[in-house]
């Protein structure tokens, strides 16, 4: 392959041949190897499994969620790998904890979708997501059964089961109703799997009749439909990296022609939100780098009408926003952590919530309803199980409505939660989340996993996990690096992680892993260094740049042949992430791209132990780009470390589906770092 007078050769190109039975029986062959080369691990392996699956409290349900005159719920019963999403009518006196007592006993339960049977044949199964019509006798929903992303959207009657007969195909898996109720509006995906177009159906009617209402041609942008809080419009959001567009219609009108929020302009990202006569706009607008929220009458949307309601400012982050009749909620990101910001309309109040944690990671929650004082929120840290609870916003005080139950017992204080910062090669401290069992003693000498994403500008935020637990009762310290292409410290943090900045993410995950040992937490024949997707770019890249620094890597669905992908703008995500990665049809990008890419730079050297995980159906990052790395470290690398490579021929890029099934991909990501440390 030549370009910019530059040639690469590609050994193991052919294996992107996805129905060629001949790649399809190298797959299979190298699962066996992978299968027959941990073969002694497997009675670990059930082990970790069942100790996994142990802790998880069979017959669970989500707290429910008051909206339109319902209350809202998942539940599962004992054995169930995929939920039945319920709905009860709201009486009076109610609350969400009364609900979640009596619902057994319940016989005014409806069951709107048995996940259970709709499951049963399949051996992947996804549920993208439901809507209610406004009058609430109709719901919308969509299902996935290959793991491609490429949902099937149904129609049903409520009360009495019925089924609409006609099925809409290959769509992003979102819809929302207008306030008709016979019309939803829904995204199809073209050919790369690029949500590309808007379509308005009318229920009752052959899909093949639908109408087109607006088609994104610039290939760098994803189209997707939503509805605001309000319901009072309809919301098409055009976005790429960098640049956004809006366009609404009243939800009355079905038929209107969509209007402009504000014509897109590259480097302009905006979002919108509605009450009452105002929308409310969060903005990187004018230099805004971390946002600001703005207002603008409903029908005065040009930018020369927006109000500033909350300044930019350069040291926290506005991520998001939610509005209600006197409140509303903002969440900032202010030194690596998130804080809930609670603003009346009237400017009388303005406070924080304290959660009183050094680490930890909070969100609102569903909060559909406007006229309440209430607001859902979620909140864990590492050592917290995630935990739902609804504060009062005029008395400031918070209620636990749900923690998430950890069957067999777990006690908090057993373990200990700790930030640290890690000095990066510039200079930059690094922040760093971790957790171990207390009475860990810090001798260099206990295995350690170290964990990072650091692209998009996602943040990984310190989190609860019911599996972790399994590897810190065994001595392990788990940590999490919080490195440059996330947004953890702001929208700066993230810009000084992508294109020509790019390998910041690899050097700040490096000197986390180097200030781990000098801290006397681990060595380097005990540490893993462990990422999926761009995850599994940053620990491919990190094998390359510092093997010696790792006992071992777990590489997901990694992202590794980042030259070549994008190079091909007919593979689904190319040309909508130019904007992260670079375009590298021009050669100062093609050139930084080549220069860490971890394919393109597998050389003759020892490497750590790996174990790397794809699936065929994979849509974000195909399964052949893992394959083609495998065979490469194979042919070249020097050292008699373990290397597998394991497939998953049904599944995509979230691996497999259902409650319990992921965790035996888990259990064997545990085995293969738990035996290496036996070797």
């Amino acid at each position: 392959m030549t370009i910019h007078g530059h040639t690469r050769v590609d050994n193991y190109y052919w294996l992107n041949q996805r129905e060629n039975p001949e790649v399809l029986d190298y797959l299979k062959a190298e699962n066996a190897y992978q299968e027959v080369m941990m073969k002694h691990t497997e009675p670990l392996q059930n082990q970790l499994f069942k100790e996994i699956t142990g802790r998880i409290k069979q017959d669970d349900m989500s707290v429910p969620v008051k909206h339109k005159g319902y209350w809202y719920y998942s539940r599962y019963e004992e054995g169930m790998e995929y939920p039945l999403y319920c709905r009860k009518p709201v009486k009076n006196g109610d609350n969400p904890t009364v609900i979640s007592s009596d619902v057994e006993k319940s016989s005014d339960e409806q069951i709107l979708l048995n996940g259970y049977e709709m499951s049963k044949g399949y051996t992947f199964f996804d549920v993208g997501g439901y809507s209610i019509s406004p009058d609430n006798s109709l719901i919308a929903y969509s299902i996935d059964t290959v793991s491609r992303r490429q949902y099937q959207i149904f129609i049903k009657e409520i009360a009495t089961g019925k089924m609409y007969p006609e099925v809409i195909q290959n769509t992003s898996g979102n819809m929302v109703w207008a306030n008709d109720n016979r019309t939803i509006f829904y995204s199809v995906k073209d050919e790369s799997l690029r949500p590309y177009k808007i379509m308005r159906h009318e229920i009752g009617t052959d899909p093949s009749q639908d109408v087109e209402v607006y088609r994104e041609d610039d290939a760098t942008f994803c189209a997707f439909v939503s509805k605001t809080k309000s319901e009072r419009y309809i919301v098409i959001i055009l976005e790429t990296t960098l640049t956004s567009e809006i366009r609404y219609i009243d939800a009355d009108n079905p038929k209107g022609e969509f209007k402009v929020f504000y014509k897109r302009q590259h480097d302009l990202l905006y979002g919108v939100g509605h009450y009452g006569d105002y929308f409310y706009i969060l903005t990187n607008a004018d230099g805004a780098k971390n946002y600001k929220l703005m207002r603008t009458p409903v029908n005065a949307t040009e930018k020369e009408n927006w109000q500033e309601v909350l300044p930019h400012r350069d040291d926290v982050l506005i991520e998001d926003f939610d509005l209600f009749q006197d409140f509303m909620v903002i969440e900032e990101r202010s030194k690596g952590l998130v804080n809930l910001r609670v603003m009346s309309h009237d400017g009388k109040t303005d406070y924080y919530i304290n959660f009183g944690e050094p680490t930890y990671t909070v969100e609102t929650s569903a909060n559909p309803e406007f006229d309440t004082h209430l607001l859902r929120y979620v909140y864990t840290s590492m050592t917290t199980p995630a935990s739902v609870y609804q504060y009062d916003m005029v008395k400031k005080t918070a209620e636990l409505l749900k923690r998430q139950e950890i069957v067999g017992g777990y006690e908090p204080t057993d373990y200990v939660t700790e930030r640290l910062y890690a000095p990066a090669k510039d200079g930059i401290l690094v922040p760093i989340s971790l957790v171990y069992k207390k009475g860990l003693v810090k001798n260099g000498d206990n295995p350690l996993v170290l964990f990072g994403y650091g692209s998009y500008g996602n943040s990984v935020d310190a989190y609860f996990s019911t599996a972790r637990l399994s590897m810190l009762d065994r001595g392990f310290v788990w940590a999490i690096a919080h490195i440059r292409g996330g947004e953890e410290m702001g929208r700066w943090w993230y810009e000084d992680g992508k294109l020509l900045k790019k390998k910041n993410t690899f050097t700040d995950f490096i000197a986390c892993a180097e200030y781990l040992v000098n801290q006397k937490f681990t060595n380097s024949k005990k540490m893993f260094a462990m990422g999926g997707s761009a995850g599994g770019l940053l620990v491919g890249a990190v094998a390359n740049m510092a093997p010696q620094l790792f006992r071992g890597i777990i590489a997901q669905v990694p992202f590794v042949d980042v030259v070549t992908t994008m190079l091909d703008d007919t593979i689904p995500l190319t040309t909508g992430e130019y904007d992260e990665w670079g375009n590298p049809n021009e050669k100062e990008y093609y050139d930084y791209i080549l220069s860490y890419s971890p394919y393109d730079n597998v050389e003759a050297k020892d490497y750590p132990a790996m174990l790397v995980t794809t699936g065929l159906h994979d849509s974000q990052v195909q399964y052949w780009e893992p394959a083609k790395w495998v065979a490469k470290l194979r042919e070249l690398k020097t050292d008699d470390n373990p290397l597998y490579l394991r497939t998953e021929m049904d599944f995509g890029h979230g691996g497999a589906s259902g409650r319990f099934e992921p965790y035996h991909e888990v259990a064997m990501e545990y085995a293969f770092m738990l035996d290496l440390l036996e070797k």
